[in-house]
């Protein structure tokens, strides 16, 4: 019986801490395309919001924008901060994605489909938190967009 309760608060503890961590992150809340300091790639599409919130010790990211023929798009993923490949649904390019942490402002993103990736990016927060820039390449074409977001 000690053990169990050891055990409980010991993952009660852990959960705890990772949703302060979650908190913390610069990176979480709603985030809104500034179309006008933005330029998104030719024959790409656009990813008007995104919005990271805790889903258990995991991070949620919803995003909603716009295909290139501006038809809406909507895909979720879960995972971690860690690098590491977690699925993705919805997104008719990619079936995974993985996020980095660089520093407390900077992160990676890889997005792959069948094990290949097809996009790469960072994401950095300004100092004062209130937007960001994501700068994306597709990998096959090498084109490039680059989105500033404000927090919503």
């Amino acid at each position: 019986m000690k053990t169990r309760s050891i055990l409980v608060s010991a993952a009660a503890f852990l959960a705890g801490v990772a949703l302060a961590l979650a908190a913390d992150n610069s990176m979480m809340g709603t985030w809104k395309l500034n179309e006008a300091k933005s330029k998104a790639a030719p024959g790409t599409g656009k990813n008007m919001s995104v919005t990271y919130t805790a889903a258990g010790d995991s991070i949620k990211a919803v995003i909603d924008g716009v295909d290139k023929d501006g038809k809406p798009t909507h895909n979720e993923w879960t995972g971690k901060f860690d690098g590491k490949d977690y699925p993705v649904t919805g997104d008719m390019s990619s079936d995974m994605r993985s996020y980095k942490m660089i520093d407390a402002s900077t992160m990676e993103v890889v997005a792959k489909k069948g094990g290949k990736v097809v996009l790469t990016g960072k994401i950095v927060t300004a100092a004062d938190g209130k937007s960001r820039t994501v700068t994306a390449t597709w990998a096959e074409t090498k084109a490039m967009s680059v989105g500033v977001y404000d927090k919503q």
